[in-house]
């Protein structure tokens, strides 16, 4: 049955999140779960772009000014020190090193790193809206199939456990595009993903397969290319459970021709547990892969959806 990729994933990381000392004050901000659990299944490239641009350790404190759409990184006590052209040129310069990553896991409202809700502070040095990081920024405008997250963020169940389903997706993807692509090879890989995309959204699917009906006399890579931008942004969008109930549902379908009316019972009993937030929906996913054990089916098998990274994660006992 399909689980995670045959390799480790290579994932960027903010250095001060596997306990490197890099912190302004010297210190770190190491996350147990990112470095124990997670650390199992991923390779992990730290990067620093404060220490990056020479700031050194300890140094003094940054923080956003200005337009919170496109703020300026400025010392705290020090606004003569503007470091924004230097981070967004460290960025640039670290996207060749970047390119085989799989994701990308920042650190919370920093100004250099953060994704999402980085306090900016107004001209007038009051406090303003929310922006993202400078570093962080460039990553999301250059590299815009890559899943990245905040080390806050991954505090969310499902939030966790969608980030690191996109890495193992985008990693199977990288090991698919190192040799030459053929119609046959994305096709195979689309049909994988059928049950895991119609969870996040139906219409993306239907788009999808719109996208390969056609691969005569085409340019293959342009269209894995499209393929690919939008099958990364349909796994971005969070799950419900009323979509997982549906996926469910259609996967059921399967094996109802082969088990008897009590198994059908206690399949249809574990959807619905999960329906009413009884059970997490690793209960429903372990009946229907006992099912298919015992009544194997090629195409079930090879669905990403019932096994989308390591069981050893238990990430959907959580969600």
């Amino acid at each position: 049955m399909t689980e995670a990729a045959s390799s480790k994933p290579l994932v960027g990381i903010s250095s001060c999140l596997l306990g490197q000392q890099v912190r302004f004050d010297g210190g770190h901000k190491k996350d147990g779960w990112i470095t124990g659990p997670l650390g199992a299944f991923f390779d992990f490239l730290p990067v620093c772009p404060e220490v990056g641009i020479g700031l050194g350790v300890p140094r003094p404190t940054i923080h956003l000014v200005g337009d919170p759409a496109r703020p300026r990184a400025l010392g705290s006590r020090d606004a003569s020190l503007d470091v924004t052209a230097r981070l967004e040129a460290f960025g640039i310069a670290q996207l060749p090193r970047l390119e085989g990553l799989s994701g990308y896991i920042l650190k919370s409202k920093s100004p250099s790193c953060g994704m999402a809700r980085v306090p900016v502070t107004s001209e007038k040095g009051m406090p303003a809206k929310v922006g993202v990081g400078i570093y962080a920024r460039v990553l999301l405008e250059r590299m815009p199939l890559l899943p990245v997250e905040e080390e806050g963020r991954l505090n969310d169940p499902v939030l966790r456990e969608n980030f690191v389903t996109r890495v193992y997706v985008l990693h199977r993807w990288q090991q698919l595009r190192v040799e030459r692509m053929t119609a046959a090879k994305l096709i195979d890989f689309h049909s994988r993903q059928k049950y895991l995309v119609m969870a996040h959204s139906q219409a993306a699917y239907q788009r999808l397969g719109q996208m390969l009906s056609h691969l005569k006399q085409v340019d293959l890579e342009a269209v894995a290319d499209m393929y690919v931008a939008e099958l990364m942004a349909a796994l971005a969008r969070r799950v419900t459970r009323k979509r997982h109930v549906n996926v469910l549902h259609h996967i059921m379908g399967y094996f109802t021709d082969h088990i008897d009316a009590g198994d059908k019972a206690e399949l249809l009993a574990s959807i619905e547990a999960y329906r009413r937030e009884e059970v997490a929906l690793v209960v429903p996913i372990t009946l229907l892969r006992h099912h298919l054990r015992r009544h194997p089916d090629p195409y079930m098998e090879k669905q990403v959806y019932l096994a989308p990274h390591p069981e050893k994660l238990a990430l959907r006992g959580a969600i």
